[in-house]
């Protein structure tokens, strides 16, 4: 039992780190779309595209059997803190 749990427990670690690094390369593009953004005068936030990336996400985790809630919660932290980015790029 303690090695079937080390063995799932280390599965669980090397999804932790593919997250951090999947969201780690996201803000990289989410950067550079913040200083577009600021170049050419636009907005911060774009709540068209938001609430399509929300609807797109809730879809995505009902095919993938996760909880359309949990998701959109997850998805609005990630957009707030990129709204945050944008601001502070824009000065």
């Amino acid at each position: 039992m303690k090695a079937e749990l080390e063995d799932i427990r280390s599965s669980i670690d090397n999804i932790d780190a593919a997250l951090v690094h999947v969201l780690a390369e996201r803000f990289k593009y989410t950067q550079r779309v913040g200083r577009l953004k600021a170049a050419h005068d636009l907005p911060p936030a774009d709540p068209e595209r938001e609430a399509r990336q929300i609807e797109r996400l809730r879809a995505l985790a009902v095919e993938a059997d996760l909880d359309p809630a949990f998701a959109e919660k997850f998805l609005t932290f990630i957009i707030d803190e990129v709204i945050r980015h944008h601001e502070a790029i824009r000065g």
